[in-house]
């Protein structure tokens, strides 16, 4: 039987502040960091420990990674960051406040560009501060690679290959591997795993700060999954 521990950052600034956030590079929360120690006390209570972590570039996933290492004793392991577990892109959504923008477009609206595997947000244009092309970190990836606006779909299209690449490499070689990542990269991966359809993609949740552990068989099937609370 393989394990993997799925961890979502911690609460970040704009959670609190209940803003969209996608590729920007909010910090966390107190509340942020209580709950990534937490999850790091947690894992070592019930005698886990890791090889390897993964995450995205973003540094509420970092931060919430360092954390849980440094409760349990295991800052020195390799960490691996990618783009490809990034938060997804949220183009002009990105900065606005929640409840404002559903008081703007309708609650509808607002669910279908939060949910809908299919639907995109509001574009940014390529001048726009916040498109990541003007981003340091991602000078490397190509014009087709630099969203300015991204659906559910697309995130996963974009984590997958790292799944198929990297991380299941590293599990299929024993090693112990946390993913520390974000709502929506998660959700994309757990979709792919768990066989979801779009309607029930929909609907999942992923807490903040909180341990989802997967046992698989050799196959990558899924034989359980649970919370670590």
């Amino acid at each position: 039987m393989l394990k993997l521990v799925l961890l979502r950052h911690g609460q970040s600034e704009w959670n609190l502040e209940n803003r969209f956030t996608g590729w920007t590079d909010v910090d966390l929360s107190e509340e942020g960091v209580k709950q990534a120690k937490h999850a790091g006390e947690l894992l070592k209570k019930e005698g886990y420990s890791f090889d390897i972590g993964f995450t995205s570039l973003l540094k509420r996933s970092i931060k919430t990674l360092h954390y849980v290492l440094e409760e349990m004793d295991l800052l020195w392991i390799p960490e691996e960051k990618s783009w490809r577990l990034n938060e997804r892109f949220y183009g002009a959504l990105q900065g606005l406040n929640k409840e404002e923008t559903i008081a703007k477009y309708g609650a509808e609206q607002v669910h279908k560009w939060r949910r809908d595997p299919h639907e995109h947000p509001p574009a940014v244009d390529r001048k726009d501060p916040r498109f990541p092309g003007n981003d340091p970190r991602y000078k490397g990836l190509t014009e087709r690679e630099l969203p300015l606006t991204e659906n559910l779909s697309e995130t996963m299209e974009r984590v997958l290959p790292f799944w198929t690449e990297t991380i299941m490499q590293a599990v299929r070689n024993h090693k112990k591997a946390i993913i520390c990542a974000h709502g929506n990269s998660l959700r994309a991966l757990i979709q792919y795993i768990d066989h979801l359809t779009d309607e029930e993609v929909t609907m999942l949740d992923i807490p903040l700060g909180i341990p989802w552990v997967y046992e698989l068989d050799e196959d990558f099937n899924r034989i359980r999954h649970y919370y670590l609370e």
